[in-house]
This record gives C-alpha cells, sequence and structure tokens, in this order.
C-alpha cells in the first residue's frame, strides 16, 4: 500500500472518529483511538516512537516522538490547538526529513469540522 492509499484510509478513520467524539479532549485521547481504529483495520501502527536526533554524526536522544506511524510509511502528528501554528508544519516536515520518510499529517482534533484541520506535508513525496 503506497503513503497516498494509507493516508486516504487513515483521514477517513480520523474523520470518523471526530464525528463520533468531537472536540475538547486531549491529544493522547485521539492518538489512542485513532491507533485503536487502525489496528482493527489490519495497519501496523506504532505509538510514540522515538525520533533521534543525529548531529554531525552523533545521535542524540532528546526525546523527540512521533505520534504515531503507520505501516513505517506514514507518520501522524496529533494536535489538539485552538489553531495550528508554523511550528507545528515545520516540526512533521523535521520528523519527515530525519526519518526519511515521504509523507506525513497533521491533523488537529479541536475544530469544528475536522477536515478542514488535516494537512498533508511532504519530503520529497
Amino acid at each position: 500500500m503506497t503513503e497516498n492509499e494509507i493516508s486516504y484510509k487513515v483521514i477517513g478513520v480520523a474523520i470518523g472518529i471526530h464525528k463520533s467524539i468531537g472536540p475538547g479532549l486531549l491529544e493522547s485521547a485521539y492518538e489512542n483511538a485513532l491507533a485503536h481504529d487502525l489496528k482493527e483495520l489490519g495497519f501496523e501502527v506504532r505509538q510514540q516512537v522515538p525520533m533521534p536526533f543525529i548531529y554531525k554524526e552523533v545521535k542524540q536522544e532528546v526525546g523527540y516522538r512521533i505520534d504515531l506511524l503507520v505501516n513505517n510509511k506514514l507518520i501522524i502528528e496529533i494536535k489538539a490547538v485552538e489553531i495550528l501554528a508554523p511550528v507545528h508544519y515545520a516540526q512533521l516536515l523535521t520528523y519527515l526529513k530525519l526519518s526519511g520518510l515521504k509523507l506525513g499529517l497533521l491533523i488537529n482534533f479541536n475544530s469544528k469540522i475536522l477536515k478542514d484541520n488535516i494537512h498533508r506535508v511532504v519530503n520529497n513525496l
């Protein structure tokens, strides 16, 4: 399954979760719900995946974590904030570059209509 095919399914699941429980919860609640539903559909989902920072060929464990990694191809960064800031997009793009992956989804569940707050971030896709 390609990155685009995975992201299409993930978006559908995320919208279903949002319709079911709505905005106003913590990011961790949405993360766990999304991981659960994706696993039920047969996806390989890893949560809070450590993202090392490598500087001048020295690997440094500085506490960066990918919210969800789906099928080792798609990074999902989950937010539950009033407004997404430019740093949120930059964070996801940096994770893509550090991991060598090509596609990420930035999903802000704190919104009235979720489809308006799902953003694709690409790295040489």
